[in-house]
């Protein structure tokens, strides 16, 4: 199993905070980096959640979360909201988001979801959502690969790939 991650972390991802508020006020973060685009029409995103996480029913009964992509400087972020604490949001900015999931301020984007899908697979639950709002800043992101945080630093002017099919 161990072998199986470290091969896995080969493949630098970015670096994420979802957040949710359920009705009643209960408020869930996490730290993710399975998050990735599904479809631009309808515009849909998913990402991943253990299915033994704490916060697993703050973000089924909210029926909306937020996806805060982190800036190279968040690692803080990232790390307070990858840790069990009793309250992950004590001290942390955050702004109201549509259907109350709160965005984390200074982020590169957020994603504003009501939440279209859930589904089993294996350990996790996959969480499908409707982008019904986001926004996007200038700076560079923070990144993930082989167990460590890193900078995503400009290679300069690279082609960009023919679309995939």
């Amino acid at each position: 199993m161990r072998s199986l991650r470290e091969a896995l972390g080969q493949y630098a991802t970015g670096v994420a905070v979802v957040t949710a508020a359920a009705p009643g006020g209960d408020r869930a973060g996490v730290t993710v980096n399975s998050f990735t685009s599904v479809s631009l029409d309808p515009p849909l995103v998913l990402w991943c959640l253990t299915r033994n996480s704490p916060s697993v029913p703050v973000f089924l009964r909210a029926g909306r979360f937020a996806v805060n992509v982190l800036a190279e400087d968040q690692d803080h972020l990232s790390r307070r909201f990858a840790t069990p604490l009793p309250d992950k949001f004590a001290g942390v900015e955050t702004l109201p988001g549509p259907g109350g999931a709160p965005l984390l301020a200074g982020t590169l984007a957020y994603f504003a979801c009501r939440t279209a899908t859930v589904h089993e697979a294996g350990d996790h639950l996959i969480l499908i959502g409707e982008v019904e709002r986001f926004h996007r800043a200038e700076g560079e992101p923070l990144v993930f690969h082989a167990g460590r945080y890193r900078s995503a630093a400009p290679l300069g002017a690279v082609p960009v790939p023919a679309r995939c099919a």
